[in-house]
């Protein structure tokens, strides 16, 4: 009876450590999973870059600290649009003086109904501006998008999403007003898109547009959406999208990166077309 608590306390000694070895040996059982059966995963906590020089320093910091590093990657674009949209603006700007200098002394009514055409003018000009400003502004940018499989926090993925962020600045001030019309093609090819003739793009659903290429007498129906990239198990996918003369994309139907459709084919409307999807020539997909 006097052994008892002894008994007892070694036995507990004894399962904790049995704990603690099976612990041990699970974890690195679970490592071992991890390392010979998912590589993927390690995109998400690697930090390391196979890059020399600044891209590779900027991938390392990039990726070790997420948000201060995609904060600073990104700030030069708030210089970029204030340019923009300075430069777009400007036209506005002298015909709201040029208003004020004509309607000096006048009546207030004529004064306002000066200061509203003014007002007016100056969205259209700004929208005639600025379709003509981000292309050139996206040409001269030192970093050109290209195809790549890698990392979000990649040197490669940042001309991609200053790319995209100068479209969905037209697309969001402007360009709605001005879909379907040649005017909208014409913005696309200036930002890269290969487009054949005689093309209907009746959407501003358009990522990617550098990456996109249409052959003759295609037809984008209203709200299609349109890209040249897709995220998957934790890695961002830049490719090419092709499609082909005589083809028809239904309304809100969705086209991902990486497809390839044909030539006198139809895609259905509200259908997604999958990433790596390959649809040969007349092939229909409708569900």
């Amino acid at each position: 009876m006097i052994d008892t608590p002894y008994i007892h306390l070694s036995e507990v000694i004894c399962i904790v450590f049995r704990k603690i070895a099976d612990k041990l040996f699970m974890d690195n059982r679970k490592l071992n999973i991890h390392n010979d059966g998912d590589e993927r995963l390690k995109i998400h906590t690697e930090s390391h870059s196979d890059l020399s020089g600044f891209p590779g320093w900027f991938e390392r910091f990039t990726r070790r600290f997420k948000k201060t590093g995609f904060t600073l990657a990104m700030a030069p674009l708030v210089g970029v649009f204030t340019l923009v949209a300075s430069i777009s603006i400007y036209p506005g700007i002298l015909v709201f003086q040029l208003m004020n200098q004509l309607t000096k002394g006048s009546p207030l009514f004529l004064q306002a109904a000066g200061y509203a055409f003014a007002v007016a003018m100056s969205y259209v000009l700004f929208a005639g501006t600025i379709v003509f400003v981000v292309p050139a502004i996206n040409y001269l940018l030192p970093l050109k998008v290209k195809e790549f499989r890698g990392n979000w926090y990649s040197w490669s993925a940042i001309p991609w999403y200053y790319h995209n962020a100068l479209v969905q600045f037209v697309r969001y001030t402007v360009l709605d007003m001005i879909t379907p019309t040649p005017i909208n093609v014409l913005f696309y090819k200036m930002m890269g898109m290969k487009i054949g003739k005689n093309c209907i793009i009746n959407t501003t659903n358009i990522s990617d547009p550098c990456l996109i290429e249409l052959g003759d007498y295609v037809t984008i129906g209203g709200s299609a959406t349109i890209f040249a990239h897709y995220g998957q198990g934790g890695y961002l996918v830049v490719g090419k999208t092709k499609i082909g003369s005589y083809t028809t994309i239904g309304l809100k139907a969705s086209v991902m990166g990486c497809v390839t459709i044909g030539e006198h084919c139809s895609v259905g409307p509200h259908v997604a077309v999958l990433p790596k999807t390959v649809l040969k020539d007349r092939e229909r997909l409708i569900k």
